[in-house]
């Protein structure tokens, strides 16, 4: 935060009676036109493009974007997203129009760690790596903030903390998380929002965090955030979490103690109605005059710094042909075909076009829009589904056949005989084709945030981790045809799709796709492009993963599971095939410097992956097997090498005993070096090995 923009904030909060200060604590801040201060709605979204503020351009979701491993694009999304939301938020002031998601302070990312594969929101996020999630949201908060005089829009890092399912009792769970998980896994990603990219504004999870609820925890928010990082922010409460103080979480009597308990934790904004209460509080003498201030302070000082009250802010200039334009339409679908996993190919990817006359596509998937979108997002000007893309990379020479096969989600009353005819149809339409294309998965109206999906007996979470019955029968039938199969699974989360994997020749995770999402697949399936996306998150065999309501990592992520997962993280196949030289370690610089080299036939992405142990760290106990320490993306011609290097930093060399504390253990480590995690798994599914260098530090 600028001194000059506190400075400004507090002179002006000095000028308003206490009235005044209060009413600017809520999201839906109300006008003080005696001091020329407009009303502002706080609440704006911007995940993975601009969301619901109308036409915007829409990347491919979070987890989409996390499998991509590219730091840069990351950034070229946020800038975007920025973009977009300041050519909003400008035209619609002309229009006197300042309700909710039209304004610049952006409530993303959301950089919670994806621990359990059934939450529903954990597409949202970045994935299941601490590194990985803190490094794309760095890149991701820095996108969105830029770096001119005042901020392009104020990006909020969410949901502080421990915020990982399961949805249906969020509101009322108690997060029981260790000071070594917290400080290993759950928090260092805020940590580097607030330490790395001077993010503005941090959100307050709805569950409680070992007994406080999220949003009014002195430990979390004041004793970690505000003085242990050094957080000089605003905090803004989830929506309507505070109501949930007292009514499901039953640590305050009612709204006034509820409002006083979240401001006396810095909990500066409310998104909700329970800071409607806190004048009372005040005359109650729960609140001061002194912290309603300081909050109102805080909150000005961001609207100061993204020049609200500014001549000369360099953004007012941004109008409406910002939004949706070719350029970025371009990067939407780079994201979709870099964030595409390829997860099994027995030869028959790329399809060669002068062979297949007919191609059918089939499945639930195949035809949709809803699952190019994901959840929080935007609505594109134009879109390419699966069926789309395919049609228009095949040719007029292949024809293209269609078959629904099954509904998304399994339907209670459904006519068993139509059930019949869609898989029927599937049948016949396979036995008509050269090769199968089965698009299946879910979407955001199965799997995502409690009360905005279709999915009410689980609340937005996976009961397990198959695919729908419906889907499952028609994939067996449509695989007992005999016909090549290459099945495409569009989800925001990890499936087990074991049966796939044995019984059908590819397997591509394409995720939510975005706008272009159809376009980059067809591209894919038929070799335009080689795949080259990488798993942020580990697939499991359904019965394998630890209890929902365990909060302990133990046995869960990459770095702590025991037994051998379907894909494991970081795992992705490509059309080319990459070999590492020896990683040479340079101990001033703490760089890691490595040669790869594209020793297939045609130009290729590679991401370089490094992970990190420690044997005197090993000593402390319950440490990760491993640990993702650096991440690089490259992209080679056929027969090219490049130098590749991989900057460390001190903190890889870290462990964090049981007690939550990170030290430095010192001696030898190992860091492998390849495109892949140093594991079994990985080994037999990919055929190659990763490249070691041991380190000395005293």
């Amino acid at each position: 935060m600028k001194k000059e923009f506190m400075d400004k904030a507090k002179e002006l909060v000095a000028q308003m009676t206490i009235e005044e200060a209060a009413s600017q604590l809520r999201y839906d801040s109300p006008a003080i036109e005696r001091l020329g201060i407009p009303e502002y709605n706080w609440w704006s979204e911007g995940l993975h493009g601009l969301a619901r503020a109308g036409t915007a351009t829409v990347f491919p979701q979070a987890i989409a974007l996390a499998a991509a491993f590219d730091k840069d694009m990351l950034k070229s999304v946020a800038e975007v997203v920025a973009t977009e939301a300041r050519a909003i938020y400008n035209e619609s002031r002309k229009q006197n129009d300042r309700d909710i998601y039209k304004g610049i302070t952006i409530w993303s990312p959301n950089i919670n760690i994806f621990r359990d594969p059934r939450w529903g929101r954990g597409q949202e996020t970045y994935g299941e790596d601490p590194y990985l999630t803190a490094t794309l949201g760095v890149e991701f908060i820095k996108g969105l903030q830029g770096d001119g005089k005042y901020l392009k829009t104020a990006a909020c890092a969410k949901h502080a903390a421990g915020h990982s399912g399961p949805e249906a009792t969020r509101h009322s769970f108690d997060a029981v998380i260790s000071d070594k998980d917290l400080e290993e896994t759950y928090l260092p990603a805020f940590e580097a929002a607030v330490k790395e990219a001077d993010v503005a504004g941090v959100m307050g999870a709805y569950n409680r965090l070992n007994g406080e609820p999220c949003n009014g925890s002195q430990k979390l928010l004041v004793d970690i955030f505000r003085k242990k990082y050094g957080f000089e922010g605003y905090i803004v409460s989830d929506c309507w979490a505070i109501r949930d103080f007292h009514e499901n979480h039953m640590v305050t009597s009612g709204p006034t103690e509820s409002a006083a308990m979240a401001i006396s934790a810095t909990c500066d904004l409310n998104c909700g109605v329970v800071y409607l209460h806190m004048l009372k509080a005040y005359e109650e003498g729960k609140v001061s005059e002194q912290q309603i201030r300081e909050a109102a302070e805080r909150v000005f000082a961001i609207r100061m710094s993204l020049g609200m009250f500014a001549d000369d802010c360099e953004y007012d200039s941004i109008d409406y042909d910002a939004v949706d334009t070719k350029e970025s339409k371009n990067l939407a679908y780079t994201a979709a075909v870099k964030s595409a996993v390829l997860l099994k190919n027995d030869g028959i990817l790329p399809l060669n076009k002068e062979e297949i006359k007919t191609i059918a596509v089939i499945g639930p998937t195949a035809a949709s829009v809803n699952v190019l979108y994901g959840n929080y997002n935007g609505i594109a000007s134009e879109y390419v589904t699966n069926i789309d893309g395919i049609r228009a990379a095949a040719g007029e020479d292949t024809r293209v056949l269609y078959a629904e096969g099954s509904h998304l989600f399994n339907d209670r009353v459904q006519n068993l005989a139509r059930k019949s005819d869609r898989i029927a149809e599937a049948v016949f339409v396979s036995e008509h084709s050269d090769v199968v294309v089965l698009s299946l998965g879910l979407d955001s109206t199965i799997e995502g945030e409690e009360g905005d999906t279709g999915n009410a007996f689980a609340a937005g979470d996976k009961n397990s981790l198959y695919l729908p019955d419906c889907q499952q029968e028609l994939l067996e039938a449509v695989a007992a045809t005999g016909k090549p199969v290459i099945v495409v699974i569009n989800t925001g989360s990890a499936m087990d799709v074991t049966f796939a994997d044995e019984n059908c020749n590819a397997i591509i995770q394409s995720w939510y796709s975005g706008e272009f999402g159809g376009k980059a697949l067809a591209d894919i399936i038929f070799g335009n492009v080689s795949p080259s996306g990488k798993l942020p998150v580990t697939f499991y065999k359904d019965g394998t993963v630890p209890d929902f309501n365990d909060y302990s990592m133990k046995g869960r992520t990459y770095r702590f599971m025991e037994g051998k997962p379907l894909y494991p993280f970081g795992f992705g196949l490509s059309y080319s095939k990459f070999s590492y030289g020896a990683p040479v370690y340079d101990s001033a610089s703490e760089e890691i410097k490595v040669s790869v080299t594209n020793t297939g036939s045609i130009k290729a992405d590679e991401v370089v992956e490094a992970y990190i142990t420690s044997e005197e760290g090993a000593k402390l106990g319950d440490q990760p097997r491993y640990s993702l320490c650096g991440f690089e993306r490259v992209s080679l011609d056929a027969g090219e090498t490049k130098e590749v290097t991989l900057k460390l930093g001190r903190k890889a060399f870290t462990a964090v005993d049981k007690d939550g504390n990170r030290i430095t253990p010192g001696g030898k480590y190992t860091v492998y070096v390849g495109g892949q995690q140093p594991d079994e798994r990985s080994e037999e599914l990919t055929g190659s090995k990763v490249q070691s260098v041991e380190i000395i530090i005293n």
